[in-house]
């Protein structure tokens, strides 16, 4: 049982009349066992926080959409956790050497690189809106590295981009220019 016990004053002054001291005893027992029902009360009625899934809204198959060459840039996440990325289309993308390998780092990734390809689209006199981000996962590349990209998409308030399966020329691409 907890108790809180003080001692009653000892002290005497001359010509004050003497009155008799009682001790306060104070139990907490009670105070203590309310204690922890209200924790066990907000324990149970709390909610835990639940994972949250972002939602992916995937295009029904139909007709290709045009896109202006300078507004499109492609990512491939491959192995190692490496990025192959181009402007435009492919084979101009690989004559104007307009294509490169990069990270996930915060510095010099593909963060990086999206944010200088808005950046030239606002020089350009272009919209950065109108910049289409085309992410083609393949085989190589872990669903961790599709989420990271996907983070940095939300990162860089890039509001157009696609999900679409890596092709064989962006295969070819990757092992021809050394990935």
């Amino acid at each position: 049982m907890a108790e809180i016990n003080t001692a009653a004053a000892q002290g005497h002054l001359p010509g004050v009349a003497k009155s008799k001291k009682l001790s306060t005893r104070v139990d907490l027992t009670p105070m203590v066992d309310l204690g922890f029902l209200l924790i066990t009360f907000f324990i149970f009625t709390t909610n835990m926080s639940k994972p949250t899934a972002m939602k992916l809204v995937m295009p029904k198959g139909g007709d290709e959409m045009p896109l202006g060459k300078s507004a499109a840039l492609t990512i491939c996440p491959i192995a190692g956790d490496k990025i192959f990325y181009y402007h435009g289309n492919l084979e101009e993308a690989l004559i104007n050497h307009q294509y490169g390998f990069t990270s996930y780092s915060l510095r010099g990734g593909i963060g990086s690189v999206i944010r200088e390809k808005q950046a030239a689209m606002d020089l350009a006199g272009k919209k950065r809106d109108d910049l289409m981000l085309i992410i083609k996962p393949g085989d190589m590349s872990s669903y961790r590295n599709t989420v990271d990209i996907l983070d940095e998409v939300m990162i860089n308030a890039v509001t157009r981009y696609a999900i679409v399966d890596i092709s064989k020329e962006d295969i070819a691409a990757v092992q021809q220019v050394g990935g």
